[in-house]
């Protein structure tokens, strides 16, 4: 049976990594969580105190970084940055208020795009982001995108951050992911938007493995049916 490219985008909280690292354990596929590679330059830029409108900075370090990414037997991903394990880290407060900056730079988003399309141009990968139908893989088998009410999305993100030892408030949890909304979907390079062939799925209301089921009958269809 092919295997395929599973191109998953969504705003923060629509529970997209979730959702793909299930889907790529049941399909046993790699999976790939983009936005990690992102959070890891940034996790360096901050420690290097490279300036957030640097571009040309920016862009060395990326191209510098070593990022691996490893797959753990629960079917998570261990994320190192110049050969120290990071994953924990790049959940920080100061990580996510900086990321979307980082992300804008053409620079930075070259070299991961590239680093990406390679490590997705075999098939059988599971990629999650924010640009990843539309720029990253355009071409992907099935490409879907996760949304959900600003209401659990921001519930969702504050279990995420209390699990791993960060304590915010509600409402500022709310303020990050409005403006981590604004600035994905307003930035001119790769924003944040569905594919026009992607299916939209929209979680508020559904479990993971809900939509993992629906987007394993989008697979099996595409694959031309699980009998095949």
């Amino acid at each position: 049976m092919k295997k395929l490219q599973v191109a998953i985008d969504g705003p923060a909280g629509s529970g997209k990594s979730t959702v793909a690292r299930q889907l790529a354990q049941i399909l046993g596929y790699l999976y790939l969580d983009t936005g990690a590679m992102y959070r890891a330059i940034t996790l360096k830029a901050l420690r290097c105190g490279v300036p957030l409108d640097d571009e040309e900075a920016l862009s060395r370090l990326a191209q510098g970084a070593r990022i691996e990414l490893k797959s753990r037997p629960d079917g998570g991903q261990a994320v190192f940055l110049d050969g120290e394990e990071v994953t924990s880290a790049l959940r920080a407060p100061a990580v996510n208020a900086a990321v979307s900056r980082v992300a804008q730079v053409p620079g930075v988003r070259r070299q991961l795009t590239r680093r990406q399309q390679a490590l997705g141009a075999a098939g059988g990968v599971v990629m999650d982001g924010r640009d990843i139908g539309t720029v990253v893989l355009p071409a992907a088998d099935v490409k879907v995108f996760l949304t959900a009410s600003l209401g659990e999305r921001v519930k969702r993100r504050l279990k995420e951050l209390g699990e791993r030892g960060f304590q915010l408030t509600p409402e500022a949890v709310r303020q990050e992911v409005l403006r981590r909304d604004r600035e994905d979907e307003q930035r001119a390079l790769a924003p944040l938007r569905p594919a026009p062939d992607a299916h939209i799925i929209d979680t508020s209301d559904l479990t993971p493995a809900e939509v993992v089921a629906r987007i394993i009958a989008l697979v099996r269809q595409r694959q031309g049916g699980a009998g095949r």
